[in-house]
């Protein structure tokens, strides 16, 4: 098989199918390749928390992306839940920043202060306005950083409702076909070899999460970035435990739709390896538990694990290769992955166009890498 598209995106998780979104609606013709399943690594496996005030602590390029990500899902759900008729289930009761400790407390108060400077919304409750609102928080909790406009969403939803709201645009999926190399000539791609053929394009976006230092070695570069494997738990209640996010060091309990509760998330770095442990989520258990002491109650539903891709400095990639012409990096979103996917789509997009505002700070030159050739499969 050989087809011809206008840009092939490896990877199909969330922000690969964010690219695709965004390309298609400016009427180009896309292809999603992914080795496995739409969402079936780490998009699927995240916990949908939009916590750009609840993870990021300084301001700065990687803040300000992701307060306009947050800004964009208000318009941009039901967008894609008209196009995709998938139910995203997106929440904003806010996300509490528990203190466990004197220590996180007065951290706490200090963020509060500098987002509050940076013309963001938080505030510090105490332990008593904190059990007005979230009563079965534990009472050895010093109290909270409230933040309002984190959200959550429906993780594995939301990546599918970008994935087939850009086919509902004309883009086409192909799951289950790996890219084994890059099609190069003079410095240039014009496309990828795969499992089942020959995908031929302009551009050419790696999108593939923990798995893009692999593909990009193909191209003579080692990119700065390593698995962080992640183990969660889901469980059910009957009566409602939680209404917003109860996020702490170390662990954060996230209430869905239907009574679930999402407990995660361990992390491990340098791993690949799925399997979920007895030590990970015990560990999980226990820290949950010294949460909101009555999820011990709570009936049992599943566990899982995701593979998160970490850069070396904690930003993602987003930008052209350092040394090939037409071939592009979306990676290295670590935790904020599920949040920044809609930024990261627009700005790829625009990118990919020549309208991005520059100096971009997400490019690949802005750390160390290791190589320049371009290798890959040769025209």
């Amino acid at each position: 098989m050989r087809k011809k598209f206008d840009a092939v995106i490896a990877g199909g998780g969330i922000n690969g199918s964010s690219i695709a979104f965004q390309l298609a609606k400016r009427g180009y013709k896309v292809a999603v390749l992914d080795k496995g399943k739409i969402a079936g690594k780490a998009s699927g496996a995240a916990a949908g928390i939009l916590g750009v005030q609840t993870e990021l602590t300084e301001d700065g390029p990687l803040f300000q992306l992701a307060c306009k990500s947050r800004s964009m899902y208000r318009s941009l759900i039901p967008e894609l839940e008209d196009l995709s008729q998938v139910h995203i289930g997106y929440q904003n009761k806010g996300v509490y920043k528990v203190a466990a400790n004197i220590e996180e407390e007065v951290s706490y108060k200090r963020l509060i202060e500098s987002q509050q400077k940076a013309g963001e919304v938080a505030e510090w409750l105490s332990m008593d306005d904190l059990v007005k609102r979230e009563p079965f928080v534990s009472a050895k909790l010093r109290g909270a950083m409230y933040i309002p406009n984190d959200g959550q969403v429906q993780a594995y939803e939301l990546s599918l409702a970008f994935a087939k709201a850009s086919m509902a645009l004309g883009a086409e999926i192909y799951e289950y076909t790996h890219v084994t190399d890059f099609i190069l000539n003079d410095e240039r791609v014009y496309g990828v070899r795969t499992s089942q053929g020959e995908f031929l394009a302009d551009s050419v976006i790696v999108a593939s999460g923990a798995w893009s230092r692999e593909i990009l070695e193909k191209t003579g570069i080692v990119l700065p970035i390593i698995p962080v494997k992640g183990e969660c738990f889901s469980v059910k209640v009957e009566k409602p435990l939680v209404q917003g996010t109860i996020f702490s060091h170390g662990c954060y309990i996230v209430p869905k739709q239907n009574g679930r509760l999402v407990v995660g998330a361990t992390v491990k770095p340098h791993s690949f390896d799925e399997k979920v442990t007895v030590e990970g989520i015990s560990l999980l258990m226990e820290r949950a538990q010294n949460l909101v002491p009555d999820i011990a109650n709570a009936e049992w539903e599943r566990a899982w694990t995701g593979i998160r891709p970490q850069s070396a400095d904690g930003k993602p990639f987003l930008g052209q290769h350092p040394a090939i012409d037409g071939l592009y990096i979306a990676a290295g979103h670590f935790r904020n992955g599920i949040l920044l996917a809609p930024a990261t789509g627009e700005l790829m997009a625009d990118i990919l166009e020549g309208r991005a505002e520059r100096p971009n700070p997400f490019v690949l030159s802005r750390v160390e890498y290791i190589g320049h050739s371009s290798k890959g499969v040769v025209m």
